[in-house]
């Protein structure tokens, strides 16, 4: 055994603490499970301190544990990216990069995105992994992704953040709702209105949250919304009415003949904001940099009209 800390005991402790179980450890490292259990054990008796808590709930981090975890996790990640450097000189964009994205907004862009990625930087591989903000945020920060689509703000003081453009928010009503006939909504349109929205774990809740507690609307608490589409149904059957981005409209919604009508609320100045976040430490700095320019680009180009490129 030695008594020097190694990046084999450091990615093997980061591993069993995003799985929080030995054998998903293992097989995620593909390594036996007495490799991975002997490297943590090694790394404790190195460090002098109990970082795991082993029990029936599986392998549980101690509060030395969490400590070392952010430091581990910077480790691995400047070492990641002085081994992505050389690629990186040599090919520019190249490589394969992870991309998460919330699902209220990648079905309706990326589509675009990565054909044009794939036209202008061949070399690149993307996968692509859909998940609400919260969990995109902490997969992100785990290393699971390399870099995320989403909402903002994300919270963590270990990301980069990267504007992309605003996108307006639609009121959707029941086609036999009194607000159907018009083409514009304000806020004294919302008083007393029953409004819905998706769960917690998306950034957009807590926006519509606000909103209520502003125009004297009701959110709606015995309801959540589990998807975009769910909540525009909900609102067919005229359970409420609900906020939902431009582009979503624009890619379900039928002009004329839908389930619901459209209107725009605030002369299309209650938007959200999209951008990239990745981790500080992150070795794609410059495919980060393409992805962004080439998002910005599809934007411009094919949702002219519908966000606002920042």
């Amino acid at each position: 055994m030695t008594d020097e800390i190694t990046l084999r005991q450091l990615r093997c402790f980061a591993a069993l603490a995003e799985a929080r179980h030995y054998r998903r450890a293992a097989e995620r490292l593909g390594v036996s499970q007495p490799s991975l259990s002997q490297q943590i054990v090694n790394l404790e008796a190195t460090m002098g301190l109990e970082l795991v808590e082993r029990g029936r709930r599986g392998a549980v981090l101690s509060p030395a544990g969490r400590e070392v975890l952010a430091n581990a996790r910077r480790v691995l990640d400047e070492v990641s990216a002085l081994e992505a450097l050389p690629q990186a000189l040599r090919h520019g964009a190249g490589g394969t990069i992870r991309l998460g994205s919330t699902p209220t907004l990648g079905p309706y862009i990326l589509p675009y995105v990565v054909r044009r990625l794939r036209r202008e930087f061949p070399g690149l591989k993307i996968i692509i992994r859909d998940a609400a903000p919260l969990v995109l945020r902490d997969e992100l920060l785990a290393g699971r992704h390399d870099l995320i689509l989403t909402q903002l703000p994300v919270n963590s003081g270990d990301v980069e953040v990267e504007r992309l453009f605003r996108e307006p928010l639609k009121l959707v009503v029941a086609q036999d709702h009194p607000l159907a006939s018009c083409d514009a909504a304000e806020d004294a349109d919302l008083s007393g209105q029953d409004m819905l929205a998706l769960s917690s774990a998306y950034v957009l809740h807590e926006q519509i949250r606000s909103l209520c507690d502003e125009v004297g609307a009701t959110l709606r608490q015995d309801y959540e919304g589990t998807s975009l589409d769910a909540l525009r149904q909900m609102t067919a059957l005229d359970m409420g009415l609900c906020l939902l981005p431009s582009l979503y409209v624009l890619s379900e919604i039928p002009a004329e003949h839908g389930d619901v009508a459209v209107l725009r609320f605030r002369r299309d100045r209650f938007t959200r904001s999209v951008g990239l976040v990745w981790r500080r430490r992150s070795a794609h700095g410059a495919v980060i940099a393409r992805v962004a320019g080439v998002i910005r680009s599809v934007a411009r180009d094919r949702f002219s009209g519908h966000v606002t490129v920042e």
